[in-house]
């Protein structure tokens, strides 16, 4: 299969909402074994039971958000299927509370565009304490383009961060807070969230201190990791030392 690396980075993909109980389900089914079809049908059925409506709109509605819940734990683009496959064993060795990360990780790989809204809205929460919807839109229009249609999956997205409670709404309209941070102290999970990271990035390497204190990851408070386990633990990481304290992870 053709990959379309390219254009991952440069589409915007999150046009939806996406409730993480929906990438929970989608998980699960993947998981279990379930084929394509029986996942799509399975999916139809949740997501009409949360839709409630005939509207012929709202149901293009449900098949574009399967399309993004199938995109992350089905059918990933093949650059990521390594990603997806170690990703999908976390999720089934984590607990709960972990699972949250996980979707993360592999939603910031498949859609970078989910992650660049994180780093604008972590940037915004570290200066100021909280992230304003119309500050996040401008500095978002100004890396894919002054369109409302960026301006609009922005929304979308900021709404995913609410239902995930990594956001909570404040009583001003559109400023939001900072939910409570989830401690990440489970060496492969932290790994693997560097790897989908550096998977997010068109040219694949940072700074392994950059990677772990992302704003993109503000949701999280990751235990900063060794470089030599980064090398024990994944097979797709490699770690170069630049001066006399830096050291810069590379995708292999």
């Amino acid at each position: 299969m053709k990959s379309n690396t390219g254009g991952r980075f440069t589409q915007i993909g999150v046009d939806r909402l996406i409730r993480l109980q929906w990438l929970d389900q989608t998980a699960m089914l993947v998981l279990a074994g379930s084929d394509d079809t029986s996942i799509k049908r399975t999916l139809q059925s949740v997501l009409r039971d949360a839709f409630r409506s005939d509207n012929p709109d709202v149901r293009g509605s449900i098949d574009k958000t399967i399309t993004i819940l199938c995109k992350v734990w089905m059918k990933a683009p093949s650059d990521l299927e390594t990603l997806r496959i170690n990703g999908l064993k976390l999720f089934e060795r984590l607990p709960q509370d972990y699972h949250k990360a996980v979707h993360w990780g592999m939603l910031t790989a498949v859609y970078p565009f989910w992650g660049n809204v994180a780093i604008q809205v972590g940037r915004l929460l570290k200066l100021q304490g909280s992230a304003a919807a119309v500050q996040v839109q401008r500095r978002m229009r100004e890396r894919y383009g002054e369109r409302e249609t960026v301006s609009r999956r922005v929304r979308y997205v900021l709404r995913s961060f609410v239902d995930w409670r990594v956001l909570a709404e404040t009583g001003a309209k559109g400023i939001y807070a900072i939910g409570s941070p989830l401690a990440v102290d489970d060496l492969q999970l932290i790994v693997w969230l560097i790897e989908a990271s550096l998977r997010a990035r068109s040219n694949g390497s940072a700074p392994l201190k950059e990677l772990t204190e992302s704003p993109g990851l503000f949701p999280f408070r990751l235990t900063p990791p060794h470089a030599e386990n980064l090398l024990t633990t994944s097979a797709s990481l490699d770690v170069l030392r630049q001066g006399l304290d830096q050291d810069f992870v590379v995708l292999r």
